[in-house]
């Protein structure tokens, strides 16, 4: 069974600005792309993070002119990124553990591929539950058990599925399986 990885969940196309761009510039382009943060560039390279909150909080709490303050003096840096081939539930500890809601994806030359949210893996974690249970429950009984959920062949719901060569199988699809 393939475990899910940050490259297939995450999302690309991400909007990019440059360390030197103004405040106003970033708060009109997360108007105007309906988004909650863009990753801030140096030559290319992503080095830090603006979100709302920090426009609202180191911006315009603080009183100053979001025209003039440019985004190197109030992004979030240094920038926590991850790999593509990270697993989700990795993925999910460390935006727990670094307290953040998205991290940049890089590649392993450091350029920047994707951007992976805590809502990104909320998206999934209905299948990430399901991958877990059916995980679980196959280890602790064995290919013999019955086990009740939708058949992996024809996808329909059955109270009795028997494991068969790994896939979780329905009464027919199990029958036509075996001749």
């Amino acid at each position: 069974m393939k475990e899910l990885r940050v490259g297939d969940v995450m999302k690309k196309g991400v909007v990019t600005l440059q360390q030197t761009a103004t405040v106003e510039e970033a708060a009109k382009v997360l108007k105007s792309n309906n988004i909650g943060s863009v990753l801030v560039l140096h030559k290319g390279n992503p080095v830090g993070i603006i979100t709302e909150r920090d426009i609202i909080v180191k911006v315009v709490a603080a009183g100053k002119d979001p025209g003039k303050v440019q985004l190197k003096s109030v992004m979030s840096s240094p920038l926590k990124a991850i790999g593509p081939e990270v697993g989700i539930e990795d993925c999910a500890k460390t935006l727990r553990d670094e307290r953040v809601k998205r991290l940049p994806v890089v590649d392993k030359k450091g350029r920047l591929i994707g951007i992976i949210s805590e809502t990104d893996i909320v998206r999934v974690s209905p299948a990430l539950f399901d991958i877990i249970r059916e995980r679980t429950e196959i280890e602790r009984y064995g290919k013999e058990e019955v086990f009740t959920g939708l058949c992996e062949s024809c996808y329909n719901y059955s109270e009795i599925l028997k494991k068969i060569d790994g896939k979780l199988l329905c009464e027919e699809c199990a029958e036509e399986y075996e001749l």
